[in-house]
């Protein structure tokens, strides 16, 4: 059984993402709704598409970051200058929530829902709520006051009772992966980043985030305000020289486990967005593509070890295309941690040099719904930098799944 299927002439037009900053850095006041006003706007304007084109707005964000959070996808679209008429949704899928967006947008155009869709995800990891689900009756004498930190606890599976790290140091363990190996993965990853923003291939795909006022005729004004006295983010935080040695100091999670803050995911604030359309919206267009998306996948695995989910999703991805692993040129797979990367590296015989060419997560940043966007982007735009066809964006999904896009080259 696969979850899987192949799109006919559907095509990402543009795609924009916000600078992924980190927790509690100059983006935590700001609600994930304006950070997804913000991109949603760059990417119809980046995509020369009349917002009054759009006929379906799909969003995504994990965490209750706002208090009007239930409407941050009609938000979304309505400041973003889309119809009055046009309907908007949230979707989720925890870490492959960007890429479940693409897969919806895929499908909606598919069946005739609309032409052209507005996708957006946006996470705020700083604003995630201190929060207790069994006191809305109150607080009686002496009972525990059950207040606790949603982002902190959203790590665990009860069900496996594992936590995301644990699942990770369940894979080093199965397939013989060393500290020193996942360390020497995660400083690849650190340079690798910093290389591509020094070359500006990140800034590609990324617009700066200012202090902004968002109008909309008729109804409440909305906006951006950085933190402290910030007026303008244009790049990622997280990026920084991190040799090996500096990595191997670090104190794991675990007693005797390969996981650290130094090579694990970092947490980070960030918004992203792209336009998808279908092939005779693109012909009135007349302008050049970003990528076609070709197909979607996804997959169920352990949830002890669900940071594996990439290797069945790629497979069954690779199978419903009719392509083998040898064709495809570039391959994203998020780096929630460095185990859990190394371990489908090593199971799918992945080279290293088509391996998350450009850094990952580790140290980028994963702002949790947004990170599939990110991936898809920067896949594409490589490919397209590289002359090469097909490529891959991936990543593992909390509670035992895995998700994986087929991307091609529009030059092809």
């Amino acid at each position: 059984m696969s979850f899987s299927a192949l799109f006919n002439d559907i095509w990402l037009l543009e795609g924009v993402r916000t600078p992924w900053v980190d927790y509690c850095g100059a983006l935590a006041p700001v609600s994930p709704t304006d950070l997804g006003i913000q991109v949603a706007r760059e990417a119809l304007a980046r995509a020369q598409l009349d917002p009054a084109r759009i006929g379906s707005v799909i969003t995504g964000s994990m965490a209750q970051a706002d208090f009007d959070a239930y409407m941050l996808p009609r938000h979304i679209g309505l400041y973003a200058g889309v119809p009055l008429e046009v309907p908007a949704i949230l979707a989720a899928r925890i870490c492959g929530t960007g890429f479940e967006l693409l897969r919806q947008a895929a499908d909606q155009i598919s069946l005739g829902y609309c032409e052209a869709a507005l996708v957006v995800a946006a996470e705020s990891m700083s604003r995630n709520p201190i929060a207790a689900y069994t006191h809305r009756s109150g607080f009686r004498l002496g009972a525990p006051v059950e207040f606790k930190d949603f982002l902190w606890e959203a790590l665990d599976d009860p069900a496996a009772k594992v936590s995301m790290i644990q699942t990770a140091e369940n894979l080093a363990v199965r397939h013989g992966i060393t500290r020193e190996a996942v360390d020497r993965y995660a400083a690849q990853s650190f340079e690798r980043a910093l290389a591509a923003q020094a070359a500006g291939h990140l800034a590609e795909e990324i617009v700066p985030v200012r202090n902004a006022r968002f109008e909309l005729t008729g109804y409440e004004t909305r906006g951006i305000r950085l933190a402290g006295k910030v007026s303008e983010v244009t790049q990622d935080t997280h990026p920084r020289p991190s040799p090996l040695e500096a990595l191997a100091g670090l104190r794991t999670v675990y007693p005797g486990g390969v996981q650290t803050a130094g090579n694990s995911a970092a947490l980070v604030d960030g918004a992203a967005a792209a336009v998808v359309a279908s092939g005779r919206a693109l012909a009135r267009q007349d302008r050049r593509p970003l990528a076609r998306l070709v197909a979607a996948a996804a997959a169920g695995v352990p949830p002890e070890i669900m940071g594996i989910g990439p290797v069945p999703a790629i497979q069954a991805l690779l199978a419903r295309a009719g392509l083998a692993l040898s064709d495809v040129a570039l391959v994203e797979i998020n780096e929630a941690q460095g185990a859990q990367v190394l371990a489908c590296e090593q199971l799918l015989g992945l080279a290293r040099e088509q391996l998350n060419v450009n850094g990952g997560s580790i140290a980028l940043g994963h702002p949790l719904a947004a990170t599939g966007l990110r991936l898809t982007l920067t896949v594409a735009r490589e490919l397209r930098r590289r002359g090469q066809r097909w490529g891959i964006a991936s990543a593992c999904v909390g509670g035992g799944q895995g998700m994986a896009l087929l991307v091609e080259n529009p030059d092809f």
